[in-house]
């Protein structure tokens, strides 16, 4: 299995601005790799006989041209610019496959980042070597042992990070306690609710951090453009998306390690976030929850504990379905957050309802996949579909 370890790094004010120097030599690399790759292509419309381009034709390209028209290449580590046009081939693999959209240009300041290949740093307790510029202080050392990958160095606000790829072997973790199986109904007033009937509300970084938010964007917005007073207005603002983005993750690594550490069975709703975000009124809350985050996290963390996710089918009507009588209501409004079933009289919490829907969904994953092959770490679950109505008030319900 192949880890990354994420460490900050301490540089000082020389090692600073060579850190700069190789993530603007990479950015330009991958841009005139990108432009270059445009050209081409449009010439090979013209002209069928001309070959197509990819990344090895352009890095020989670069590696050409570089010593008479870029010469500031060679103040840096040869990776930056080589690994960037690489990553841009599969860039381009990956659109052709219908996997990404077509690649964009990097800009300064958002895309700050340059990789290293395992032949061109080394790791000496808490120092990275990195090559013309020497041992790096790292703020704390490797936690895994294994082969060492790669090495991606990127700055988020005013810190650098470097990104340690470990393919290694010890990766697994204690296995999940025996507390069964459980379903989790994604909101937006609660982050997460349990089927055992436990809410948690998440950190909600953005919503907390909004008036502070909102007035160092206006204050960046007043100052005279190329002034030094932008620049450290724009710092200062970097560094409060950088909290909120760290306070968020934080809630979320604490969530998703506490329900792969206790349950050995995960129920989960599809969700389409790309869609909800659409709704003007609640894609604030919606991507200050973190969603498609918290997936991912439930996702790796269960495969390294030996337990399962199972990932129910999004038009499930799971908040409509009594999980008593499975009675289905016609139509549930957003606002009615509790509601009685016609059919057994049973009170239920929407939510809370809707949880351990997805747990019984789960549980008859699991029978149906009973003596068959192994589903490994994710299975896909298919729940009844109701009527385009059912399934677009299901869609919507983020709260």
């Amino acid at each position: 299995m192949i880890l990354a370890h994420c460490i900050r790094l301490d540089p000082n004010k020389v090692q600073t601005t060579y850190l700069a120097r190789a993530a603007g030599t990479a950015r330009f690399a991958y841009n005139w790799a990108l432009a270059e790759w445009g050209r081409q292509f449009q010439a090979c419309i013209l002209h069928p006989a001309l070959p197509k381009p990819n990344e090895a034709a352009l890095r020989r390209q670069l590696n050409a041209i570089k010593r008479t028209q870029f010469p500031w290449m060679l103040e840096v580590t040869k990776n930056a610019p080589q690994m960037a046009i690489m990553q841009l081939g599969r860039a381009f693999q990956n659109f052709f496959e219908k996997r990404a959209r077509y690649p964009r240009f990097r800009r300064k300041g958002a895309n700050d980042r340059f990789t290293l290949t395992n032949d061109q740093f080394q790791i000496d307790g808490k120092r990275i070597r990195i090559p013309k510029l020497g041992w790096l202080r790292m703020r704390e050392s490797l936690r895994y042992t294994g082969r060492i990958v790669s090495a991606t160095v990127s700055r988020t606000a005013d810190h650098w990070y470097a990104s340690i790829s470990i393919d290694t072997s010890d990766a697994q973790l204690p296995p999940a306690e025996n507390q069964g199986v459980v379903g989790i109904d994604f909101g937006v007033t609660h982050l997460a609710t349990l089927s055992t009937g436990e809410k948690v509300s998440g950190p909600k970084a953005l919503q907390t951090l909004l008036d502070r938010l909102r007035r160092l964007s206006r204050a960046l917005s007043r100052k005279v453009k190329c002034s030094c007073n932008r620049k450290k207005a724009k710092a200062r603002l970097a560094r409060l998306h950088a909290r909120i983005a760290n306070v968020r993750a934080n809630g979320l690594h604490q969530l998703s390690a506490n329900i792969t550490r206790r349950f050995h069975t995960i129920g989960i709703e599809d969700l389409h976030v790309t869609g909800m975000l659409g709704n003007r009124c609640l894609s604030r809350a919606i991507a200050d929850m973190g969603f498609a985050e918290l997936r991912r996290q439930l996702v790796y963390k269960a495969a390294r504990r030996g337990c399962q996710v199972i990932v129910i089918d999004r038009w499930y009507p799971s908040s409509k379905t009594c999980s008593c009588c499975r009675y289905k209501l016609a139509v549930l409004s957003l606002d009615i957050r509790q509601w009685t079933c016609p059919e057994c009289a049973t009170h239920h919490d929407r939510d809370v309802n809707a949880a351990i829907n997805l747990r019984n969904m789960a549980v008859s994953s699991i029978v149906s996949a009973c003596g068959g092959e192994g589903a490994g770490p994710v299975r896909e679950a298919q729940g009844e579909t109701g009527s385009s109505e059912a399934g677009i008030q299901r869609k919507v319900n983020y709260a």
